[in-house]
């Protein structure tokens, strides 16, 4: 059901209880949550945050896909994250009280939760298994910008294998045929890897002569982890 005058969509209770985030909290907490939770309609490409904006809000992904970026001092665009359902983003500015330090732009429609921040520090202050969540998510965000940064000097192959690697663990969905995950823009795939759209391009089609990966529409599917990962030793 859709509010089409207030771009609100409105998803299934038990969906946003398994997100990761609330997972195992008390059911009074997950249900103060949902009281302060204003869920919407996004469409592709719209931006949510911009850099520099005041955080009077943390967003939960509760459908769809969003990128995380910035611009160097170049002035191109670097996409730092891509960001799925069961996501969250916005937690820095709300903890610290700062500017947002990046923009945030929805890839396709996207289904957000909007949290007042105020709300969201309520939360992590009375719910120790919040604060916890909250700690893992940042903890595997830095290991993997950690092992990206790694990689800037590795060949093309490895890098781009890295991407994949790193969106099969934030977003990947297990099959009986292998892992799959959002088939990205070359564009983004290029600005995530720090290589030129023309490599991205030639490298994944390389892969998928190898039978490591297939691509479908807006799915791709790795189909074996094992030997991605392989790719970059």
């Amino acid at each position: 059901m859709e509010d089409s005058a207030l771009g609100r969509e409105y998803v299934p209770t038990q969906e946003i209880k398994a997100m990761p985030f609330l997972r195992d909290l008390p059911q009074e907490a997950v249900a103060k949550v949902l009281s302060h939770l204003v869920q919407r309609q996004h469409p592709a490409n719209q931006v949510i945050l911009l850099e520099n904006d005041w955080g009077s809000s943390v967003y939960f992904i509760l459908d769809g896909w969003a990128k995380i970026r910035t611009y160097n001092m170049d002035g191109k665009e670097v996409t730092l994250n891509i960001l799925g359902k069961g996501e969250l983003f916005g937690e820095m500015a709300a903890l610290d009280e700062v500017p947002r330090s990046t923009d945030v732009i929805t890839l396709v429609p996207t289904v957000i939760g909007n949290m007042p921040a105020q709300d969201f520090v309520q939360l992590l202050n009375t719910e120790p298994q919040a604060g916890i969540r909250l700690a893992q998510l940042m903890a595997r965000r830095l290991r993997q910008v950690n092992r990206r940064l790694r990689l800037r000097e590795s060949d093309s192959t490895s890098r781009i294998a890295d991407v994949l690697l790193f969106l099969a663990e934030g977003q990947g969905v297990k099959r009986a045929e292998g892992m799959d995950i959002p088939n990205l823009p070359h564009r983004e795939l290029s600005s995530l890897s720090g290589l030129a759209r023309e490599t991205v391009t030639r490298v994944l089609s390389k892969l998928e002569r190898k039978e490591l990966i297939s691509r479908e529409n807006n799915v791709l599917r790795i189909h074996n982890i094992h030997a991605l990962e392989r790719l970059m030793l």
